[in-house]
């Protein structure tokens, strides 16, 4: 039996006309690239997301590896994550020549653990200065508990890079000990 690794039939279905005429009106337009439709989506990604801008790139792949060059991870440089979660953003981690760092996760939501991410820190304190970022991965659309992987992460002094293709508009229970 083949099973296929991403199947999105049953979700086009419902919107299917709706999608093939937006595909349609940009094909029509010949604005392929940085087009109205794009700046309508980075504006409408920023609203609904409460920030001041949303940057459309061509993938939520690509998305990571701008974030990681932005900080110019590389060779010899950690990016600790979480095992659970596409493929990708191990991917993007191994593309820059640098290392993945796996983290246990939260049995109950799936997201990285910040237990386990805390203790990882303790346990390796000679590779702690080698870290160059963090990324949860929001899954399902609930975020990982961010209070206390940003505490860690200021107290490492490490940039954190979250993950929310899975979860676009999903908002953490607490951060920087706040309930949302």
């Amino acid at each position: 039996m083949h099973v296929p690794l991403l199947d999105l039939k049953a979700q086009l279905a419902p919107i299917e006309v709706e999608i093939k005429a937006a595909v349609n009106a940009v094909i029509d337009s010949t604005r392929y690239v940085m087009g109205p439709e794009v700046d309508g989506l980075e504006a409408e990604i920023a609203a609904y997301t409460g920030v001041n801008y949303g940057i459309g790139v061509t993938s939520g792949t690509d998305a990571l590896l701008v974030a990681l060059m932005a900080l110019d991870v590389g060779p010899g440089d950690l990016v600790v994550t979480t095992p659970y979660s596409f493929f990708a953003t191990a991917g993007v981690v191994a593309r820059l020549h640098a290392t993945p760092v796996f983290v246990d996760i939260d049995p109950a939501s799936y997201n990285i653990d910040p237990e386990a991410l805390a203790a990882w820190f303790v346990a390796n304190p000679d590779c702690a200065e080698r870290v160059k970022a963090i990324i949860p991965v929001h899954l399902y659309g609930q975020c990982a508990d961010m209070a206390p992987i940003l505490a860690v992460a200021a107290q490492y002094d490490v940039p954190v890079i979250e993950d929310g293709a899975q979860a676009v508009g999903a908002s953490s229970p607490t951060v920087n000990g706040v309930k949302k």
